[in-house]
């Protein structure tokens, strides 16, 4: 419970900074993101495979690059929402559970939208396939994700 209210807390003081900069300065993060994973495709691949068990040809060929590619299009998302929907504004904190057949993708499917739409995350993994969402969470902090945009809670 405690390590949930950090999270909210920081998610929610990042908050306000995160939503009010532009479509252009979140994309910027978003393909840092997406630059980043493409140099750790293979040990995110490895993580995958040894996370739940599937084939590394299928978490290396299909789920790593896929999920590079969730942030790269969003990234172009961003951009184009200050255009496309003047006035938009992210829903707040997002609160993001995730099973455990997809632990990498899964978390690319709910973190890249959330960010480029403005609102900040607190994640939890499944307990039992929790090694690619450590990378991940070094991969923001060195991907310059500004501290409390992306939270990540295991247990």
């Amino acid at each position: 419970a405690a390590d949930i209210d950090a999270a909210v807390s920081a998610a929610t003081k990042a908050l306000p900074k995160w939503s009010a900069s532009s479509g252009y300065q979140r994309a910027k993060v978003l393909y840092a993101i997406g630059r980043a994973m493409q140099r750790h495709q293979r040990l995110l691949a490895v993580l995958e495979s040894i996370d739940n068990g599937k084939p590394i040809r299928e978490s290396r060929d299909i789920d790593v690059p896929l999920a590079i590619r969730h942030f790269i299009h969003h990234a172009g998302w961003a951009q184009a929402l200050d255009k496309d929907f003047p006035g938009h504004k992210g829903v707040g904190v997002v609160g993001q559970i995730i099973p455990w057949n997809f632990p990498l993708l899964m978390l690319a499917w709910k973190i890249a939208p959330a960010l480029a739409a403005g609102c900040t995350v607190v994640l939890k993994p499944a307990e039992f396939t929790p090694l690619t969402a450590i990378l991940f969470a070094e991969i923001c902090q060195r991907a310059g994700v500004p501290r409390g945009v992306v939270n990540i809670v295991q247990g």
